[in-house]
């Protein structure tokens, strides 16, 4: 199939890739641009490809709420420079409102954006991790999304049955600074108490402790670890002197999730 100078041109700049080699993407695609990016990328020519082994630890969480529904998209990027680049933010809230719309898969639907903005901003840009929930009716969803130059990099959703809104984003904002990876002790696995607690042992071993004393001192520092892991045991931020289990009263805690840069 024949096509034109100005096609391989208009090929060579959004891709970065040689002019041979958009010739061949052409010819493979039957003209058809889209194809024939698709086509140098898979190939490893498209200067997006060649940047598929850079870190991206840098990027942006798009927070929102909607009603019931809570929403985080993690966009991650090379650089802080991109992460707080207009173009940038808008992709991701762009995201993470179809994933409000639509569910979490819905995040594919915007591939060929999420291409182009590659090629546009010369970085490894892809999708992190991807939140949604939506409250049971009555619950209140609380959010807190932490700022830096402008972007979001640490954002909290949670659901709580009972209580009020101010409640619901105080926990929320706890959550944001105390990052719990569970809820309560039960939701711990057996595995991760199991080596917490071999490595104590160890530790307390070390430390010169009576060997008759070992097992008892271990559990009370079983008893500091799920404080520090588990949102229902952990002191409260505002608070220490009270838990977040003391604070919510008898309000429940349904589930949460947290999204954060780096």
């Amino acid at each position: 199939m024949s096509f034109s100078a100005k096609e391989v041109q208009v090929l060579r700049q959004a891709t970065g890739a040689g002019m041979m080699d958009c010739k061949k993407a052409l010819e493979a695609a039957n003209g058809d641009l889209d194809a024939a990016k698709l086509w140098l990328r898979e190939k490893g020519l498209s200067a997006s490809a060649k940047r598929d082994d850079r870190d991206n630890t840098q990027g942006v969480v798009a927070l929102l709420v909607k009603g019931n529904i809570g929403v985080m998209v993690k966009l991650k990027c090379e650089t802080d420079f991109v992460a707080s680049s207009d173009g940038f933010k808008a992709e991701a809230e762009a995201l993470a409102a179809l994933v409000a719309a639509n569910g979490e898969a819905a995040v594919s639907q915007r591939s060929t954006q999420l291409e182009d903005l590659r090629i546009l901003l010369k970085e490894k840009i892809e999708i992190g991790d991807v939140v949604r929930i939506e409250a049971g009716a009555g619950n209140k969803l609380g959010s807190y999304s932490h700022l830096q130059g402008g972007r979001g990099i640490n954002g909290v959703l949670v659901e709580i049955d009972g209580g009020s809104d101010d409640l619901a984003h105080d926990v929320a904002v706890h959550i944001a600074f105390a990052r719990p990876k569970y809820l309560v002790k039960s939701d711990v696995p057996d595995s991760v108490v199991a080596a917490e607690r071999a490595t104590l042992e160890v530790v307390t071993r070390n430390e010169g402790k009576p060997e008759q004393a070992i097992a008892k001192i271990v559990d009370g520092r079983i008893g500091g670890f799920f404080k520090d892991v588990c949102l229902l045991e952990q002191p409260y931020a505002k608070d220490d002197k009270q838990s977040v289990a003391q604070i919510i009263g008898s309000a429940k805690i349904i589930r949460f999730a947290q999204v954060e840069i780096g």
